[in-house]
């Protein structure tokens, strides 16, 4: 199981990621209601930001799914 620091640290990558490949995206990412939590003062615990992440890859997923180049 992920600590902590280190789910952070896939969060920064991921959205390092999404901010120089796909610039679009990333200006959209603070107002995309699936990466955002519904408690209006969610804990930062290992669980919240796993479930940040989780919700930042299917965001990702489903651009890439729906933005495909096709040759």
């Amino acid at each position: 199981m992920k600590t902590k620091r280190q789910i952070l640290e896939a969060i920064n990558e991921l959205t390092f990621t999404i901010e120089s490949r796909y610039p679009e995206l990333y200006q959209f990412l603070d107002e995309s209601p699936e990466t955002l939590p519904v408690d209006e003062h969610p804990e930062m615990s290992r669980e919240t930001f796993g479930i940040y992440l989780a919700g930042l890859k299917q965001v990702l997923r489903q651009y890439e799914k729906t933005h495909a180049i096709h040759n």
